[in-house]
């Protein structure tokens, strides 16, 4: 039995994440919208766009061509230190994956919300001058 759209599932799973975060304000769901909520806490206030991703471990040049409209809304969302634009995907076996817009690259984060340590892991995911995000 199918329990809706995956976009649908990503969303109401998205949620108790968020809200070990900080308190979430859904915004009420319209096509036009930038974001599917925020979340309040310590700075910096989230903006959180959540969607389905078939390709969850895609390189990241794939994921701006893939999700360019969801990240073309988080962009017209102002830049300021105490806001942060993030895109959490998530695949249909339930793993996620959590990125931070800035105005010319995309990072990638922990659940937490914090950059991932180690490796290669806290490094920008993509960075081209102007991608789309000014």
């Amino acid at each position: 039995m199918s329990r809706g759209s995956p976009s649908y599932r990503a969303l109401s799973d998205a949620l108790p994440i968020a809200r070990r975060r900080g308190t979430t304000q859904a915004a009420v769901r319209a096509p036009e919208n930038l974001y599917d909520f925020t979340i309040v806490s310590a700075i910096p206030l989230a903006f959180v766009r959540v969607t389905y991703c078939s390709r969850i471990h895609a390189p990241a040049a794939e994921l701006v061509n893939e999700f360019r409209d969801e990240l073309f809304g988080l962009g017209r969302i102002p830049v300021h230190t105490d806001i942060s634009r993030e895109l959490w995907l998530r695949s249909r076996h339930g793993t996620w994956r959590f990125l931070r817009l800035t105005p010319d690259s995309l990072i990638e984060l922990g659940q937490d919300g914090m950059l991932l340590s180690g490796g290669n892991a806290a490094k920008n995911l993509y960075s081209r001058e102007k991608v789309l995000f000014s």
